[in-house]
């Protein structure tokens, strides 16, 4: 299931607000080695690793939204949820700034 955080940006500016939040959760979250790869500007596969274990996702920009989704065995699905809440807060303190003109 894709988790869709509304935005009413570019594709060009939601990627940057995009890149800044995933820069920010990277850097918070050392510990369980966060990676994008744009594969396409406007998609791109995520990895979080977790007890030794890789999980992956994407990432994926609308006109409407930032959607994100992360496939995880049954055992890891409360980390899924942790992992998209806080990739939303972070997109959303991006949003916030970008709407205010902060960069």
């Amino acid at each position: 299931m894709r988790h869709a955080i509304p935005h009413e940006l570019t594709i060009e500016r939601a990627r940057l607000v995009t890149d800044k939040a995933w820069e920010a959760y990277s850097e918070r979250f050392a510990e369980y080695a966060p990676k994008a790869t744009w594969k396409t500007p406007t998609e791109a596969d995520v990895q979080f690793t977790v007890k030794g274990v890789t999980l992956r996702g994407s990432l994926g920009l609308t006109q409407q939204a930032i959607e994100m989704d992360l496939d995880v065995p049954f055992l890891f699905r409360p980390f899924r949820s942790k992992a998209l809440s806080l990739v939303e807060r972070e997109v959303n303190l991006w949003l916030e700034k970008e709407r205010a003109g902060e960069f």
